[in-house]
């Protein structure tokens, strides 16, 4: 028996030593490590698959359909059966504060209601109604079946026609059923895919599935027509509270705050009146959010205030667009086209609906700034094209930046001076102070005098304004204080020279308050910006009204708008309600200018032009005025002028009354009066001359 005992514990045999257990196979643990593995990738590539993602996107997006539709239709039917589509319609009114029509939908509410309520009076006496229907319907069948069998019978004369159109009836009514029946079971098959099939197409038609649902090319949304649905979203989810819960009340009638959707150019233009507490400003602060919304970049969405209360008016361009060059200028391509200074409007560009862009010069002071390299000098330089083509002009220009972009003026201007120096701004300050005596001269002419027009180009006048130059009389030349010459020559010009048709054009670039002074601002009646750099500026270039109106200068892209400019003037049709308007300026290079300018030569006699890059050799203005006063006693300013003009163009051509004026203050010898008109006297000059030390070749002679 003892034999057959197991023990419970067998003790290890010590003789052989430890016994440690066997070590696992490495290969037999990695193997199913690695099948796991190659199983998840498999996985994650299978459903990460192109093909696998797009037959879900397929399958979620008709699901989605038929979901949406099923929805629309329930609410369809909701709306019809009872009173909440007037309800929506008056908390829409009323989240819009347009008290008239929540008013109106009110009074459709109750005649719907009484309306309901005799219909439901009705149905109570409907059962009573429909067997005394029933009744005298079956008894009239009845009876007009037994009086034609009656027919039937004599005619046939056989009794038993009598009852058989009432057997006739019998067996159409059997076929009937019998045909119902063999029907019925395909239709209980066809008739719910049928029903599904038109929720889904009401889901389709109204497009409720999520866009991720859609294919690549359908997902991208850029440049998706603009429709109400879209811009009530857009202006929903601009983050302004009572906005979005005012449109949240409205439901689906938001788009009651919208106005038509109308075709502007390469855009549309849409009017939305806001609810009560949403002010204007609000919306025009999120104009990159809105774009956005929109599916448009910042550039692509403009927002104006019209003269409606409570409304701003959106122009959407259509998605790049705005990046599309605009075709040549008429300038270019009509060879034979002139100008008029009085009644014609300069071909400038196009604005933002495609329409063309004319603007008008006459009597109109004009300043036009931006950052640099944004294309100032070749949109003023076009209006000044133009404005050559009308042979009456007269252009005196100073280009401070003296790179040759105006010297095709040359032989069209009376006075040209290219160059960014001290000595050029000196040049260019005399040459507006000898504007003003030009139009003091007109000023103290008769009544009726017809004078042509002067027209003054300062182009980079930033220049004249910071520059430190002071002249002989301890006067500086630049600076916005009152013994700065070049801004009170600008500002005697820009508040007397309409009268007279003497008129200022001036280019900036980058605007301050020290390089463009407020008052030269304020002066100009035509205020143009291209890209700036802040609000401020804007402010500065176009004026509080303009900005406060939607110009949004600051907001054009620096490099990537060249030429695209902001105008606020009466000289520009500006759509009604709104303070300023975008234009996108015809580019005419540095070659094209040159052609156009010939054709302006070709229209005029030959100007000199008083080219005052260079100062030349210094002169002696004292001796040169008693060589042209010659034996004469006393000669008229104005023909002193002349002689000196003839005796040393390059020194004495641009020379104006206020040059020979200053050339002589303090000498004793300054213009007086005789027989009511400035005259100098040869005596004065003499005397002056021999009491220097060096009088020079000019006392010898005398």
């Amino acid at each position: 028996m003892t034999d057959n005992v197991v023990p419970l514990f067998k003790e290890p045999d010590l003789s052989t030593g430890p016994t440690l257990a066997a070590a696992p196979d490495p290969a037999a643990v990695v193997r199913p490590v690695r099948v796991w593995k190659r199983t998840a990738r498999g996985v994650r590539a299978a459903v990460t698959h192109e093909q696998t993602r797009t037959a879900a996107r397929l399958i979620a997006r008709h699901g989605m359909y038929v979901i949406g539709g099923t929805r629309i239709t329930a609410k369809r039917t909701w709306d019809g059966r009872t009173a909440s589509r007037y309800e929506r319609m008056i908390r829409a009114a009323e989240a819009a504060g347009n008290w008239e029509e929540a008013k109106e939908w009110e009074e459709r509410l109750t005649r719907y209601r009484a309306a309901r309520h005799h219909r439901r009076m009705d149905l109570l006496k409907a059962p009573q109604d429909a067997v005394k229907s029933a009744l005298y319907g079956t008894g009239l069948t009845v009876g007009g079946l037994l009086a034609l069998g009656i027919v039937l019978a004599i005619a046939n004369k056989d009794v038993t026609d009598v009852i058989a159109p009432i057997t006739a009836v019998i067996d159409a009514i059997a076929w009937i059923v019998w045909i119902a029946t063999v029907v019925w079971g395909p239709a209980l098959v066809i008739g719910p895919w049928l029903a599904l099939l038109a929720l889904w197409g009401v889901g389709r038609h109204q497009q409720t599935a999520p866009q991720w649902t859609f294919p690549a090319q359908q997902r991208d949304d850029t440049g998706a027509p603009i429709t109400p649905s879209i811009v009530v979203t857009a202006l929903r989810d601009l983050g302004i509270a009572p906005l979005r819960n005012a449109i949240k009340e409205m439901g689906d009638v938001g788009a009651a705050m919208l106005g038509p959707i109308r075709i502007a150019g390469c855009g549309v233009e849409v009017d939305v009146t806001l609810p009560s507490g949403v002010s204007t400003a609000e919306v025009q602060g999120r104009r990159r959010k809105l774009a956005e919304n929109l599916a448009r970049h910042e550039h692509e969405v403009f927002i104006t205030i019209p003269t409606a209360a409570r409304t701003v008016r959106l122009w959407i361009a259509d998605s790049g667009a705005l990046d599309e060059p605009i075709g040549p200028s008429p300038l270019v391509t009509d060879e034979t086209m002139t100008a008029n200074y009085k009644t014609g409007k300069a071909p400038w560009g196009q604005d933002l609906r495609g329409d063309a862009a004319t603007l008008s010069l006459y009597q109109r002071h004009l300043l036009i700034t931006g950052l640099s390299n944004q294309g100032k000098t070749a949109a003023l330089r076009a209006l000044a094209l133009w404005l050559a083509l009308d042979r009456t002009v007269e252009f005196r220009i100073a280009d401070l930046k003296g790179v040759g972009d105006w010297g095709m003026f040359d032989g069209l201007a009376t006075t040209l001076i290219q160059g960014p120096t001290d000595e050029h701004v000196i040049e260019a300050t005399e040459m507006v102070e000898g504007m003003v005596a030009e139009m003091e001269r007109r000023i103290q002419a008769p009544p009726g005098t017809v004078f042509t027009p002067l027209v003054g180009i300062v182009d980079e006048a930033q220049v004249a304004f910071m520059c430190p130059a002071v002249g002989d009389d301890k006067r500086p030349y630049g600076g916005s204080k009152a013994t700065s010459r070049y801004f009170m020559a600008v500002r005697k010009i820009h508040n007397q020279g309409r009268a007279v048709d003497v008129f200022l054009h001036e280019g900036t670039q980058d605007p301050t308050d020290q390089n463009l002074p407020k008052l030269v601002r304020e002066g100009a009646h035509t205020r143009i910006s291209l890209a700036l750099g802040t609000e401020s500026q804007a402010r500065m270039a176009l004026g509080d009204k303009a900005v406060d109106g939607g110009a949004a200068p600051h907001l054009l892209r620096q490099g990537l708008d060249k030429g695209t400019v902001v105008v606020a003037s009466d000289g520009i049709t500006i759509p009604a309600g709104q303070a300023s308007i975008t234009v996108r300026t015809h580019y005419i290079d540095t070659d094209t200018a040159a052609l156009i300018a010939d054709r302006a030569k070709a229209l005029r006699a030959g100007i000199t032009t008083t080219q005052t890059t260079d100062r030349g050799p210094a002169v002696d203005p004292l001796g040169d005025i008693l060589t042209v006063l010659g034996t004469e006693t006393r000669v008229l300013t104005h023909e002193v002028l002349k002689r000196l003009a003839a005796l040393n163009a390059k020194a004495y051509g641009g020379w104006s009354f206020i040059d020979l004026k200053r050339a002589l203050d303090g000498t004793g010898a300054e213009p007086y009066k005789s027989d009511g008109r400035m005259v100098i006297g040869r005596d004065r000059i003499a005397r002056i001359l021999n009491g220097r030390p060096e009088t020079g070749s000019a006392s010898a002679a005398e």
